[in-house]
């Protein structure tokens, strides 16, 4: 498993989605606003962190791949703050696209005593511009000439549309480049001929409008090979937190188990997942290795405080201890 590992080393994806600043106010409060009945938090330390698509972007730094993050942000300071962040974590932006009508999303979180007070998000949702999707879908063509593998990475915030969606599938699979999804609710049955469709329990029983029993697991296989044929996926996997994994070609189900784990956090896991997927879909492993891998990596993370990339030492350590 290790040699696999050191076969994601240098790997090109493209990053297609959604990207944010995930900001933080840390302080103190000593006292109540005399303006109103809230407390008054004496901010110690502020600090912009990478968020929505971007994440998958540095769990994929930290495998040793090479990510080209693809989106459009706002032509303004957080849109350039945003550029300077993904540069010092050593991702490319030439698929990023400026909008002078648009924000660049930021979600500012205000923390006092390891207790979140307040957040105060600023962002755009609704579905970019012909133009700007033009634009978008242009550089991601160009940029599809050395991909090994492309990730739509969807957080609803409007950078992915049907139409561009429909052309970047079309382009990837011309150049024989595997497509890989992490969808959202807005988009969810726009992703036909996907390689690998990777929902997670509740966004499967939201897209398809189904009260989905794991329970009833005839009905549960019924219902993911309906969607797939549907939409013409060559692949699915469905995340199912504590009950592990399942992923499948359409005729062969094979469920990954959870690993026994002290979980602190599962923020991030599934941008974990769908990147060791990716990476796994791009060295043309089989199914129930990619399944083990990235249900592996994703309860790793959940053992940390907070949305983090994957620890490559850790993942290593485990995945030796692996057999197929």
């Amino acid at each position: 498993m290790k040699n696999i590992l050191e076969q994601f080393k240098g790997l090109k994806v493209l990053v297609v989605g959604d990207v944010m600043i995930d900001a933080y106010y840390f302080g103190k409060v000593e006292r109540i606003s005399p303006e109103a009945p809230v407390p008054v938090v004496a901010v110690e330390k502020k600090e912009n962190r990478l968020g929505g698509a971007a994440n998958v972007a540095m769990n994929l730094v930290a495998l040793g791949a090479k990510p080209i993050v693809c989106s459009v942000v706002g032509n303004d300071k957080d849109g350039d703050d945003l550029i300077e962040l993904f540069h010092q974590q050593g991702v490319g932006t030439t698929g990023i696209v400026k909008s002078k009508d648009r924000v660049t999303t930021v979600k500012l979180r205000v923390i006092s005593q390891a207790t979140q007070m307040l957040r105060i998000d600023t962002e755009n949702t609704e579905p970019i511009s012909a133009v700007e999707s033009y634009e978008l879908v242009e550089r991601i063509h160009q940029l599809l000439i050395d991909a090994d593998v492309l990730i739509f990475e969807d957080y609803d915030k409007g950078v992915l549309t049907s139409d561009n969606i429909a052309k970047i599938t079309e382009e990837a699979h011309k150049r024989g480049i595997p497509v890989v999804v992490d969808p959202k609710k807005r988009n969810f049955n726009f992703y036909n001929k996907a390689d690998l469709f990777k929902p997670n329990l509740k966004e499967l029983r939201e897209g398809l409008h189904l009260d989905i029993d794991l329970n009833d697991k005839i009905g549960f296989e019924a219902a993911v090979k309906s969607m797939m044929q549907n939409m013409q996926l060559k692949h699915a996997m469905i995340t199912m937190s504590e009950k592990g994994v399942m992923i499948t070609d359409g005729n062969t189900f094979e469920y990954i188990p959870a690993h026994v784990r002290k979980i602190a956090d599962v923020s991030g896991a599934g941008d974990t997942v769908i990147s060791v997927a990716a990476l796994c879909f791009a060295l043309k492993l089989n199914i129930k290795q990619t399944a083990a891998m990235a249900n592996l990596a994703g309860g790793l993370v959940c053992e940390d405080v907070g949305v983090v990339p994957i620890n490559k030492t850790k993942l290593e350590a485990e995945l030796n201890a692996l057999s197929f």
